[in-house]
């Protein structure tokens, strides 16, 4: 199992990092337009995604890895991360893609040294009216795979619409890249 979400972890990292770089080409005006998706503009889901990471990371995955001091380091760039809310100016922008990749290191780092008994942690959970109260860290982890994947698919529609080619659907032979056994 740890190995299947080092995997998930490293690709979420290459895909967001290929959507900054995407983004990044953009003018602050055309990230910033409201595309009609719930978030409204590219900038605004890319920092759903950024607060996703955030939520799920700073949340589940805190209160599995809670006795486990070197994992709990890990997580600590994450509490220093600005928010970021409304229209951005060019400078925020640069600040949420500074962000987001600091949630990725992490997210990846903490994936390097969570184990099989970890991802099998029960962690509580505030969905589902209380059925159940808690759920194994594998699921919140599978969670956050799907909540990011999900958003990148939106970012993609959006630039098929502009007619930006770009892949990020995908994982890449860098992905298993210092795969543990």
């Amino acid at each position: 199992m740890k190995d299947i979400f080092l995997v998930f972890a490293k690709y979420n990292k290459e895909a967001d990092s290929a959507v900054l770089s995407l983004l990044g080409d953009l003018s602050n005006e055309e990230r910033e337009l409201d595309r009609g998706s719930y978030y409204g503009s590219l900038s605004g889901l890319t920092r759903h995604i950024l607060g996703g990471a955030r939520f799920f990371l700073g949340s589940f995955f805190k209160e599995a890895i809670k006795d486990n001091g070197a994992a709990r380091e890990i997580l600590k760039p994450l509490d220093n991360l600005p928010n970021f809310e409304g229209t951005l100016a060019e400078a925020q922008w640069k600040a949420v893609a500074d962000a987001l990749a600091v949630a990725d290191d992490v997210y990846v780092k903490l994936s390097e040294v969570l184990t099989d008994e970890d991802y099998a942690k029960q962690v509580p959970i505030g969905w589902y009216g209380g059925n159940p109260a808690s759920v194994p860290l594998s699921f919140s982890a599978q969670n956050l795979i799907a909540h990011n994947t999900h958003h990148r698919g939106q970012i993609s529609q959006i630039l098929d619409s502009l007619k930006i080619k770009h892949d990020f659907s995908g994982l890449t032979p860098a992905c298993l890249a210092g795969k543990t056994s």
